[in-house]
């Protein structure tokens, strides 16, 4: 039977998050050496190369995303177990911060199901667009902010991650159940209004490709763009989330542009982080990975 390490586990999330052995190995109390010594052991140990290095430092491979998901789950229920062993609670009010694209159906289930694991979190949650939760996490207003992230040609997905990538998810054209394409007029698009950075993405990816289309309806959130779409009121880009009653994600030969995965980040903690949000951080990620 084999058993991960979990001080092999608690120096790969370091590295992760540190974007560097050398940045890592004072967090973990390791030489540089002693760092790069336990990761090849658990890189043999699972038989798949964790971490792609080079001069600009460390990133996580496929492989290493899917086990740092694993391993930042096993270390945090390790040390609730200890806490809850020494009868200390997680109490204290949460400010989160969250994407109106983050897994719109269950949403509301996540928060619930976490309010009754932790009946002494305070929860208080906000959700709005990505560039807001992150402009008002770098103002102090969220303790926790979940954001979404899209490759473009400007800043590919490459190098550490600002933040932790809490899953991802394939990006889908999406339409009515009965829609079909009208050949020779413009591609009805639906998008969540133009600060958006899908609405961004999707715009410039049809302009990129030469594909006529015209903006039919702005929705203010993704709900009311869920019931444009049931409606037949047009096409629009959203994450597979987001997939409702009434509609369809089309297929490839609907002569629509290729789409990538979106990433959703838990935002980095900041300076001076107190243990409670640290704690609910993890408890947040644990759950709702």
């Amino acid at each position: 039977m084999r058993v991960l390490n979990l001080e092999q586990l608690r120096t790969l999330v370091a590295v992760a998050e540190a974007g560097s052995l050398t940045a890592a190995a004072p967090q973990v109390f390791l030489s540089q050496s002693a760092v790069s010594e336990q990761l090849r052991k658990l890189e043999e140990q699972v038989g798949q190369t964790l971490l792609l290095r080079s001069k600009a430092g460390a990133a996580p491979t496929a492989a290493g995303e899917q086990l740092l998901a694993y391993a930042r789950r096993m270390l945090a229920l390790g040390e609730q177990a200890c806490l809850d062993l020494q009868g200390v609670a997680l109490e204290g009010t949460l400010r989160l911060g969250v994407t109106d694209y983050f897994r719109p159906a269950e949403l509301a289930g996540l928060l619930a199901r976490m309010q009754s694991q932790y009946p002494g979190v305070r929860l208080q949650v906000a959700v709005h667009k990505s560039s807001a939760i992150e402009a008002g996490y770098a103002r102090g207003e969220f303790d926790v902010g979940l954001s979404m992230r899209l490759p473009s040609a400007a800043a590919p997905e490459r190098g550490r991650e600002r933040g932790q990538v809490l899953r991802r998810e394939p990006l889908r054209w999406m339409a009515a159940a009965h829609w079909q394409r009208e050949a020779g007029t413009p591609l009805r698009l639906l998008a969540l209004p133009q600060s958006c950075s899908l609405h961004q993405f999707t715009v410039a990816l049809l302009q990129r490709r030469r594909i006529p289309f015209s903006v039919a309806l702005m929705a203010s959130g993704v709900a009311g763009l869920q019931s444009a779409l049931a409606a037949g009121l047009g096409v629009a880009c959203l994450n597979e989330s987001a997939l409702c009653a009434g509609v369809q994600a089309l297929s490839p030969g609907a002569g629509l542009p290729a789409l990538p995965q979106a990433r959703f980040v838990v935002l980095p903690p900041r300076e001076g982080e107190s243990d409670f949000v640290r704690r609910a951080r993890e408890r947040l990620a644990e759950g709702f990975a």
